[in-house]
């Protein structure tokens, strides 16, 4: 595992589309997730601490904001040939375990992460309802190795915002996890 921070893309920023498969193989657009509504991308995986640190939050967090008009996907980049944990068979597994409730897909060319210019996992990026990037950052200060409570607060504070079209917080923290396991040749210019 190497300890890794987000990369802190652009404020502004359009959300770059994607067309990825769920666990089950049902392909999902950027279109079938964000007409209108704000959009929350969430790079994770199944075996990284840090979201195992914050899963069952992050759970909850999600559903709540879900159930207030807040579009949610999940998208896992992992080389699942190196890291047999992250396939999409472990994911649908992982669904359960963690309690998702927004689609999970996988990102096997690696692709779209290049595209987000995703660096950890977990890395957040949080867009309006215009697809702006209005958020990039942590989910809140705790970590697996300090005492700080997951909370969320950071996250929560931006969607909040986000919902009501109102101005997001200046400092912004990025997040922090295990770097994205690129594929060996297919490393990004930015890792």
């Amino acid at each position: 595992m190497v300890q890794t921070a987000s990369l802190m893309l652009d404020l502004g920023t359009s959300a770059p589309d994607f067309s990825l498969p769920d666990a089950d193989g049902k392909i999902w657009h950027l279109a079938d997730l964000a007409a209108q509504k704000p959009l929350l991308v969430i790079f994770l995986c199944n075996h990284c601490p840090y979201v195992i640190h914050i899963r069952a939050k992050l759970a909850d967090v999600t559903r709540q904001f879900m159930a207030r008009g807040v579009a949610v996907v999940g998208i896992n980049a992992n080389d699942a040939d190196r890291y047999p944990l992250d396939s999409p068979e472990k994911m649908k597994e992982e669904i359960l375990l963690a309690g998702y409730a927004f689609p999970y897909l996988y990102d096997e060319s690696q692709a779209v992460a290049q595209t987000y210019r995703a660096a950890c996992t977990p890395d957040f990026f949080l867009f309006d309802r215009h697809h702006r990037l209005v958020y990039r950052g942590q989910f809140d200060g705790s970590r697996p190795k300090n005492t700080e409570p997951v909370t969320g607060k950071d996250l929560v504070a931006a969607l909040e915002a986000v919902l009501i079209d109102a101005p997001q917080i200046a400092d912004q923290y990025p997040s922090l996890g295990c770097n994205i396991k690129w594929k060996e040749g297919n490393e990004p210019d930015y890792s």
